[in-house]
Order: C-alpha cells, then sequence, then structure tokens
C-alpha cells in the first residue's frame, strides 16, 4: 500500500445546476466534488424527488461500464454506498476511497460537477435507529470512509432526540485522513439549522475521539485495543459499555467489524440487533473499506 500525502486543504468545485434530460438509467447529477487526500475524495449529487431514506441507510450508486469486448453491450458498473447526509438534505452526499485499478473507484474519483451517476432509490442497511432498543448513550465506531453513515447520523435530529450523550471513534491510518469527520463535526457548532431544529448547543452532547495506526497524532492505536486496555474510557471520561445504558453501531473494514462485534458481545454483554429485532448494537455488513 502506498503511503499518501494528505492534501492540507480539500480541492473544491462550485455547485451547478442540474441537467434538464438524463443520459443514464436513474440518473443524478454531480453538484460538488472535494479531493481530501490522495486516496479519499467526497461529492454531493442532486436527489430524487420520490427519494426517501432513513439517516445511516445506503444505496447503490455507479457508473456505466465499458462496453462489453465480444458482445459491445454496456451495463451499470453499482456499489452500495452509505448516505453521508442527513434523511432531511435536499441533496445527497457520498464520501469515497480512491482505488486505482478499482472496477467504479477508478472512474468514480474522476467526476465533475454537471456529471452524471446511476443512483438507484432504493435504500437499505441495517445502521438506524430502528435497530437499537432505548439507551443512554449511543457510540458510533467507523473506520476509514466507515464514517460516511454517521455523518449522516450526526446531523439527525432523532439521535440528538433518543441519546444523552453521542461517542463517535474514527480510526484511520493517517491524519489526513481524519480531515472530513473532524470537519464535519466542527461545522454542527455553527450549523443555525440545526441548532434551532434540534436545539442550541446540542453538538455539546458529541465526544469525538479520532486515532491514527500509523502516521503520528494526538492518540495512536488501534480503537479496540484502546478499549480492552481501559485508556479510550478514561480518555473519554465514560465507563466501558454496558447493555443497560449503551447502543453502538459499527461501519469499518470486515476485520474491524468482526473483531468488535466479538468485543460487544463476548467482553461487554451486548446483543447484535436488526431492523426485525432491534437489541444494543448493529453492524453495516454491506460496508469494506
Amino acid at each position: 500500500m502506498n503511503e499518501i500525502s494528505p492534501v492540507s486543504e480539500p480541492v473544491t468545485e462550485a455547485a451547478a445546476p442540474a441537467k434538464a434530460k438524463p443520459a443514464l438509467p436513474d440518473a443524478q447529477t454531480v453538484t460538488e466534488v472535494k479531493h481530501w487526500t490522495d486516496r479519499l475524495f467526497s461529492f454531493r449529487c442532486t436527489r430524487p424527488a420520490s427519494l426517501r431514506f432513513r439517516s445511516g441507510e445506503f444505496v447503490m450508486i455507479g457508473l456505466m461500464n465499458d462496453p462489453d469486448p465480444k458482445t459491445g453491450k454496456v451495463k451499470p458498473l453499482l456499489r452500495a454506498y452509505s448516505i453521508a447526509s442527513p434523511s432531511w438534505d435536499e441533496e445527497m452526499e457520498f464520501y469515497s476511497i480512491k482505488v486505482q485499478d478499482g472496477p467504479l473507484t477508478s472512474k468514480l474519483q474522476h467526476i465533475k460537477v454537471g456529471d452524471e451517476i446511476i443512483l438507484r432509490p432504493k435504500p437499505v442497511g441495517t445502521l438506524v435507529h430502528d435497530a437499537l432498543l432505548p439507551g443512554k448513550r449511543i457510540w458510533f465506531f467507523a473506520t476509514g470512509t466507515g464514517f460516511a453513515p454517521f455523518a449522516s447520523l450526526l446531523r439527525e435530529p432523532q439521535t440528538y432526540e433518543d441519546y444523552d450523550e453521542v461517542i463517535i471513534t474514527h480510526t484511520c491510518r493517517e491524519a489526513g485522513e481524519l480531515t472530513y469527520g473532524r470537519e464535519l463535526i466542527e461545522s454542527l457548532k455553527d450549523d443555525e439549522l440545526l441548532n434551532e431544529v434540534i436545539g442550541e448547543g446540542f453538538w455539546k452532547k458529541i465526544k469525538y475521539y479520532p486515532t491514527t495506526t500509523r502516521e503520528e497524532s494526538a492518540k495512536m492505536g488501534r480503537i479496540t485495543d484502546l478499549m480492552r486496555s481501559g485508556e479510550a474510557f478514561a480518555d473519554l471520561g465514560v465507563p466501558p459499555l454496558n447493555p443497560e445504558s449503551d447502543r453502538a453501531m459499527i461501519c469499518g473494514n470486515l476485520a474491524f467489524n468482526l473483531e468488535l462485534k466479538d468485543l460487544f458481545e463476548n467482553t461487554y454483554g451486548l446483543e447484535e440487533g436488526a431492523n426485525s429485532k432491534p437489541a444494543h448494537f448493529v453492524v453495516e455488513k454491506a460496508f469494506l473499506d
């Protein structure tokens, strides 16, 4: 894996009006693109008028693939992407990794304002409030671009109606990869709409715990190791997770998801939930960082 050099200032493209006649099936128009590092970017696009989703869900998005060399037919190339924007937003936001030889992201990373993407308007997912029992404290655990669904949930009024404390942990390899999440959380303080709708100072409920595993930063280490040692709980000033008060959501790479699931069940006594059977924690199985 090549080392990356964080981009000091995200490169942003200005908004553009939507095209009148989409050329793709289920097409939406890109309205903004930001490149955070040479491995990470985010973009916004128009939202289908009929699309309804719960904050934390994902949709299938993509582009048209290259023509089949034998038949010449062109098919959509789609992947599951968590929606980073909250359910009330008039546009859709997504946060993506760049994989140079990836079937989709090798193309998607080059999109520009005014381009069209395919967005299938059928949201699904497990990282929703409906899949959790009532509790006092909600934990969001993310690695890399797994921060995306929590970008949605951190701007969802229900998050603050349901919980007294909101803890977001974000583990990345390098410090530059934390920028998207950090800037989003900092922006909540000055978000006039959310402060009005949720209540002035709602953001004070948030405890943000970013860590890095390769590049030097204020807090080094994998979140699972910091939890096992007790360091994470001491830093945050909260007790270890317990079924009575704590609820959690996980979105990261497969190894991270499985490790946290094991920790929750065998160390903290939490039970995995689902839309059909709410419990103490949920895991986003569709996401692979």
